[in-house]
């Protein structure tokens, strides 16, 4: 016999589907693992100055809808 917070959830995913839309997930890394914050570093010290990342960064921010951003 299912508890109430299953079948509360069952429902909702029910109706979720109901409304043509399906479960997706996502996998992503893991910021508390030993070595993530160093390895951001690396990342972003590599892509300074690389005149291809302005260019996407710029086309980025120029593409952003930010109206009625705070």
């Amino acid at each position: 016999m299912p508890t109430h917070n299953a079948e509360r959830v069952r429902k909702r995913r029910a109706a979720l589907r109901a409304a043509g839309l399906r479960p997706v997930q996502i996998w992503v890394p893991d910021s508390r693992r030993p070595g993530f914050a160093e390895e951001c570093r690396r990342q972003c010290l590599a892509l300074r100055n690389d005149p291809q990342e302005k260019e996407i960064l710029d086309w980025m921010e120029a593409a952003a809808d930010t109206d009625g951003w705070v």
